[in-house]
């Protein structure tokens, strides 16, 4: 329990204020930038990141966009913010150019209440970050368990004090939620579908995994260490989650996933200090 307790802790600085899904009504606020939904929304998305400040809170408009190039933050303490997960959706099907769709490479960044459809390759990524808040959020492939899919929705990796909670992740050809070489992590309330993995811990420590819900995937839940990398896996906890019908044909195009039979509900694999409970 203290573990648990300990996690809670410091992905939310003893706090769960930054939830708080209200826009507060001060539009001369200073921290408030207001994305407009206009022809360039795309454009004007990525300037009003390239020039941030720490504490701004990037309001999104609702709407569905067409985004044609791929959108970055390296600013830390900044909260991109939508309108809900089915109301504001970046649409990155016309993306020039593979890559991360949404990459953040800064620390203390949130991403709340919008949708990152059809990245043509990663959809989420948070790279060396400390501070990673991914709340209420959604990463589909509206052509569901297809292998040319991009990758991975949802994927910090090498990054510390993560905490993705009451997101969807959708068609994913490797892992629908991915956390990978990172430390102090929760993973919470999230819902998996139609992935070859739908969540997946690697080579992370101090991992609680809950209240998620992870069907129609090839593989449930899966905690695993890769050799040669520069960190070890322990000290997993997955409880308290429901994880059925993963019965999905592995569409994956190789890797160890690709080696995952339909029909794992949790798999558990070189990893040290795993309890699976509830």
């Amino acid at each position: 329990m203290l573990f648990a307790m300990s996690l809670l802790w410091a992905c939310t600085d003893g706090s769960d204020d930054r939830n708080d899904n209200d826009v507060p009504d001060r539009p001369d606020d200073p921290n408030l930038v207001y994305i407009d939904a206009g022809p360039n929304f795309d454009t004007d998305l990525q300037e009003a990141l390239i020039t941030a400040h720490p504490n701004n809170i990037k309001i999104l408009p609702e709407g569905e966009f067409d985004m044609t190039s791929a959108t970055s933050l390296d600013v830390d303490s900044v909260t991109v913010r939508g309108q809900g997960q089915d109301r504001t959706v970046l649409n990155y099907g016309e993306q020039q150019g593979g890559g991360d769709s949404f990459l953040v490479t800064s620390n203390n960044v949130t991403l709340e209440d919008f949708a990152v459809v059809d990245p043509p390759s990663d959809g989420i990524k948070f790279k060396g970050s400390n501070g990673v808040n991914i709340l209420r959020m959604r990463v589909e492939w509206t052509c569901g368990a297809c292998s040319e899919n991009g990758a991975y929705a949802i994927y910090p990796v090498q990054s510390k004090n993560v905490l993705i909670e009451d997101s969807i992740s959708i068609g994913s050809r490797d892992a629908g939620i991915y956390v990978g070489q990172s430390d102090n992590i929760i993973v919470r309330r999230n819902i998996a579908r139609l992935n070859v993995a739908g969540i997946e811990i690697e080579n992370s420590t101090r991992s609680d995994v809950y209240e998620n819900i992870a069907e129609d995937n090839t593989g449930g839940i899966l905690a695993f260490d890769l050799p040669n990398l520069a960190k070890d896996g322990n000290g997993v906890r997955i409880f308290n989650n429901t994880v059925r019908n993963n019965n999905t044909a592995n569409f994956a195009q190789g890797g160890v996933v690709g080696n995952v039979p339909a029909g794992t509900g949790i798999l558990a694999m070189a990893f040290d200090d795993v309890e699976i409970f509830d």
